[in-house]
């Protein structure tokens, strides 16, 4: 390690422990934004010292949670992972997290874990020249920071035509902007994807993004769709159609807000491998995401015994899928930040015959949520009107989500607007009837205000602990 790569570490572990003890927060990105400017070559070189490279995960939904599966993987398979556990995914976030070295600069760790936002993908590619990249999926999710999914899909297919023969590059079978990627690369490519017909729907639901094929143009024929665009597709003008997955997710039963049952195939030059894993997280998308960690576990080498016993006893990231007691309330708080993740989110809690729900929703439009909420209207929140109980609506946009339960067909005389979070937290808890389970949808920034109130409170840990 060079001199200047010890000084930029230095400073940065030094800003890093007194943002964490003065309680400013978790000294996820300020302490690599520090390193760079000293050295800013440094998560190219710590990266290049890592005995087993480099993973990177992004998509728009699903990073977060699909990096944890992927890191419990790994940890059970014995390898020493440095991980941005605490979703600090901008490449100063990546940096912060590979100042994690030992007092002489000696590496800690055999692999990298990065979750990557989407727009900083290429970037981390070009620094860390990965062993694998693992991409889940493309949808509309804050145009005023990132511009339409081609844009970004354009930027990626760039990226990965730079990555060499050793790279493998792990792409979702179902997302045409996605699946498409994976075309004349040097690199490896593997797919995935949801083979489970039970699934999907006739009709794609109005949300959907990349809905014309990327070759000639005309609109994609599914059968089925299984959310957005995602699901099984052809193009009926240039017979371009969904590649055939390498690792297939055959069979899947959902069990409400309870977890679901996963059989996936995994195909092998001499054959076929299964693998079924109970999954104690609820939900179709949280499937994708288990297929999609497993994958990316095939392709570093890790056997089928391993991922399940990893998947089995997997616990979701903060924030997503997050359960805890609140004033005697079994309560779930569920990200919601786009049209697709909303919806699905929507779909799992209200899929069978659940409970009657009583709701915290927390919409912000600050800039880490996105300024513009118009992506409101376009989430399925219409799936709420027979199951909804009593609605707390919070956030810096409360008005706008409670005018749009109002359109969804929900009685106004449930909904009530509470826009500040400490005392809309309260109030949902005390209108919920004893015992009866909580249920709080918030947007990011939401959620890490609520986060902190609840840390106040002694009911959570801080998310950099957790």
């Amino acid at each position: 390690m060079s001199l200047r790569t010890r000084l930029a570490v230095g400073a940065g572990k030094t800003v890093q422990w007194t943002t964490r003890r003065l309680g400013f927060g978790g000294g996820t990105n300020l302490p690599g934004r520090i390193a760079r400017r000293l050295a800013p070559a440094l998560l190219q070189e710590q990266s290049r010292r890592l005995s087993d490279g480099v993973v990177l995960v992004s998509g728009t939904n699903g990073k977060t949670t699909t990096s944890r599966m992927l890191a419990t993987i790994l940890d059970q398979a014995g390898a020493q992972v440095l991980h941005n556990r605490a979703g600090a995914n901008l490449i100063t976030g990546l940096t912060a997290t590979a100042l994690d070295v030992g007092l002489w600069g000696q590496p800690r760790y055999t692999h990298a874990l990065f979750e990557v936002d989407e727009a900083h993908l290429p970037a981390a590619i070009m620094e860390t020249q990965p062993r694998v990249v693992l991409l889940l999926n493309l949808f509309r999710d804050q145009l005023d920071r990132y511009g339409e999914v081609d844009t970004i899909a354009a930027k990626w297919r760039t990226a990965l035509a730079t990555l060499p023969p050793r790279t493998t590059v792990v792409l979702n079978a179902d997302d045409p902007a996605i699946a498409s990627l994976g075309e004349n690369l040097q690199a490896q490519v593997l797919y995935y994807g949801l083979d489970d017909r039970r699934h999907g729907n006739d009709a794609l639901r109005h949300a959907a993004d990349s809905i014309f094929c990327y070759r000639c143009g005309t609109p994609y024929v599914y059968d089925p769709a299984f959310y957005g665009h995602i699901g099984i597709y052809r193009c009926p003008a240039c017979g371009y159609a969904r590649p055939q997955p390498d690792i297939s997710l055959r069979q899947l039963a959902l069990d409400g807000v309870r977890g679901s049952t996963l059989r996936t195939i995994f195909s092998q030059r001499d054959g076929q491998l299964a693998l079924e894993v109970d999954l104690p997280l609820p939900g179709l998308y949280n499937a994708m995401n288990a297929t999609a960690a497993s994958a990316a576990a095939y392709a570093l080498g890790i056997n089928l015994r391993t991922i399940r016993a990893a998947l089995e006893q997997f616990s979701a990231a903060f924030g997503r899928i997050e359960r805890f007691t609140l004033a005697e309330h079994p309560t779930l708080m569920a990200l919601v930040k786009n049209p697709i993740g909303a919806s699905e989110t929507v779909r799992m809690l209200t899929s069978g015959a659940p409970e009657p729900l009583d709701l915290l929703i927390a919409i912000n439009d600050r800039i880490a949520d996105g300024t513009d909420v118009s992506w409101l209207w376009d989430a399925d929140w219409e799936a709420l009107r027979e199951h909804a109980r009593s609605v707390v609506v919070s956030g810096t946009r409360a008005a706008d989500m409670a005018v749009r339960l109002k359109y969804a067909g929900l009685d106004p005389a449930m909904l009530r607007i509470v826009p500040e979070l400490a005392q809309a937290l309260d109030a949902c808890a005390d209108q919920t009837p004893a015992t009866a389970a909580l249920t709080i949808l918030p947007t990011y920034t939401a959620m890490l205000e609520l986060r902190a109130l609840l840390v106040e409170r002694g009911i959570l840990k801080p998310f950099w602990e957790s």
